[in-house]
């Protein structure tokens, strides 16, 4: 572990398709993994994920800050917000996520991802 240590989104070790309607870039950074994440317009969780994820909602904790557009979060527990840009969430497992508005949502989530991550080809 050094003292620093620099990655860039545009070299990562793994890309992720979220089924066809946004892409994940996945680094981990000195022993960090991070996502950075697109999602295009109509991207809904429920829609685009739950059938590579085999699951009724995604279980995924995530900690996320919103870069641009927002994305509309609905928890099991009956909570529901919106994140837009600027904005930190934390989301328990639990969840459906969608798309708002009409430009590309960017998000950058440090809380996801623990699995070992291989090279991008």
């Amino acid at each position: 572990m050094s003292g620093i240590a620099v990655r860039n989104v545009n070299a990562p070790d793994e890309r992720r398709s979220l089924g066809g309607r946004g892409e994940g870039q996945v680094l981990e950074v000195d022993g960090h993994v991070v996502m950075h994440v697109t999602y295009e317009p109509g991207w809904r969780w429920s829609e685009h994920v739950k059938p590579m994820a085999g699951t009724d909602r995604c279980e995924t904790t995530h900690v996320l800050y919103c870069i641009s557009d927002r994305l509309n979060v609905a928890h099991d527990d009956g909570t529901e917000a919106e994140i837009g840009p600027g904005d930190i969430a934390v989301i328990e497992p639990g969840h459906d996520a969608w798309v708002v508005g009409d430009e590309p949502c960017v998000v950058v989530d440090f809380g996801a991802y623990r699995h070992p991550v291989e090279p991008a080809a």
